[in-house]
């Protein structure tokens, strides 16, 4: 072979090498705005549900007494002691904000039924 074939050989494989970079940069791009998209969206929705259920206590049809909550958040939203307040408790609720159509996940499940089934107690840690 001549010195040009050889040329145009690896001219050829190098505007090969850059065309296959090139287009995997593109179809990588496409697909990492596709999950930011997602993320974002994904972000909305968890910003939009911690909101909702910091404010949901202070809607008008919310029928306990503000003063009464305390926010647990991690599987039960709030514990609610009902007329404490007012030097007169009545009940203990376990209180789970949900928005449109979510429902409980197995963890709230297994707190709802543990309370449904009286398996509930009070202790004391004393620290000495």
């Amino acid at each position: 072979m001549e010195l040009n074939s050889y040329l145009i050989l690896i001219l050829g494989i190098i505007i090969w090498f850059t065309i296959w970079f090139l287009v995997s940069k593109i179809y990588f791009y496409i697909k990492l705005k596709k999950y930011w998209k997602k993320a974002i969206k994904n972000s909305k929705k968890t910003i939009l549900w911690e909101v909702n259920e910091k404010i949901a206590p202070l809607l008008p049809n919310f029928k306990y007494d503000f003063k009464d909550l305390v926010f647990i958040w991690k599987w039960i939203d709030y514990i609610i002691f009902d007329w404490l307040s007012r030097w007169n408790l009545k009940q203990i609720i376990f209180l789970e904000i949900k928005s449109g159509k979510s429902t409980l996940n197995k963890n709230e499940k297994e707190i709802k039924n543990i309370i449904n089934n009286k398996k509930v107690k009070y202790e004391v840690f004393h620290i000495k």
